[in-house]
């Protein structure tokens, strides 16, 4: 019920903030350089201008944005111009603010990806636009089609005049074009090369290469990019590849055990909002897959998180094996005896949780099987 509570808040939420947007009015996040956040009681009267960090305190209060003080507005348009007119790219811009003395809107020095931003940002031409990406309970994030994005045009005052704006975004169309995993491969190792390491941020800081997200969509991760041009990160990261692999080996665990209850005669039901497993609208489970971990001393240790919010009646705990590739054994843990959020388990651990262990799932079998009763004379 508390799941089913958050999804429909949830849906509810998001429904009200898309009509709000549709309304012109602006949902989070900060005003960026050149603009500011101004409030507006219900009457559409305007109260106030919020600072970094302010929030309305009442709930028939509204926000806009509005054009920041003529010093800033110059800038931004000294940017568009520097960009479209000069041909200077974003690097290059960024280094004359910062030799300037130009601080940007967070009061920080100048980057390429905060100049990029102002270039690509609709809101420098007065539009409203939610909805560019998702996360919702505990979903991945994932980016939305621009036939998804909740769009108010002429919400705010333009900056930018709309032919300089849409000048600069065919320029920056016009220069992304799609690269061969060999050029991929050849940018990244001329990159490691002059800079002797590599990460995200340097990577999307580099001048004329593609982003950090193409190179983990193209080789599958950056670590596996990493590994193309010979770079090992001081960070160990094999957990990421682990991590990938459990997020392939949880639905065809719950396959599997799919496939077994229902040929006992039982159903399994996934919901979809919390991942819980329902079983024959009985008892619901909780599936955890716990990661083995190697301490120093050469033990092993699984550390296990418990979702006591979504308030299943049983935690099916599978610790997997020392290279985490296979099953190690199974622990059944009922919610009345563990509230406890975190769990740590080592080789040997104490009677009142080893009596939960099993080797198999015969036992969640059983709990599932169906038998027929005879009926009493």
């Amino acid at each position: 019920m508390a799941g089913e509570y958050s999804r429909e808040l949830s849906a509810k939420v998001f429904a009200g903030q898309c009509r709000l947007v549709e309304m012109g009015f602006r949902q989070g996040g900060h005003a960026g350089f050149g603009l500011r956040r101004v409030l507006l009681d219900q009457a559409g009267t305007m109260k106030a201008e919020l600072n970094y960090g302010e929030h309305k305190s009442l709930q028939t209060d509204r926000v806009i944005l509005k054009p920041g003080p003529q010093e800033e507005l110059d800038i931004v348009q000294q940017i568009y111009r520097w960009f479209t007119d000069d041909g200077w790219n974003e690097g290059a811009i960024a280094m004359r603010l910062n030799g300037m003395g130009i601080a940007s809107d967070l009061g920080r020095a100048w980057t390429r990806a905060s100049v990029h931003g102002v270039l690509t940002n609709e809101k420098y031409v007065g539009a409203n636009v939610y909805n560019r990406c998702s996360f919702k309970l505990k979903k991945l994030r994932v980016s939305n089609t621009p036939d998804m994005w909740i769009r108010k045009s002429d919400a705010f005052e333009a900056v930018v005049p709309q032919a300089l704006f849409y000048t600069a975004q065919g320029i920056i169309r016009a220069r992304s074009r799609r690269f061969s995993d060999v050029e991929l491969v050849e940018q990244l190792r001329s990159l490691f090369k002059h800079r002797g390491y590599l990460s995200g941020l340097v990577i999307d800081e580099a001048e004329g290469m593609a982003s950090s997200s193409v190179y983990a969509h193209r080789f599958g991760s950056l670590l596996r990019a990493y590994q193309l041009v010979g770079f090992t990160p001081a960070r160990d990261l094999g957990y990421i590849e682990t991590n990938r692999y459990l997020r392939r080996l949880h639905p065809k665990i719950v396959a599997d055990v799919e496939a077994q209850i229902e040929h006992l005669g039982g159903r399994l039901y996934r919901r979809s909002d919390t991942d819980l497993l329902d079983v024959n609208h009985e008892f619901s489970v909780s599936l955890v897959l716990s990661r083995c971990q190697l301490l120093d001393s050469g033990s092993r240790r699984w550390k296990v998180r418990l979702e006591a919010s979504l308030t299943p009646d049983i935690t099916l705990v599978i610790r997997l094996s020392r290279n985490n590739e296979s099953p190690l054994d199974y622990y059944l843990l009922p919610s009345l005896c563990f509230e406890q959020n975190k769990l740590s388990l080592m080789e040997q651990n104490p009677i009142e949780l080893e009596s939960f262990r099993f080797d198999t799932l015969d036992y969640l079998y059983g709990m599932a099987e169906h038998v027929r009763l005879r009926k009493a004379a």
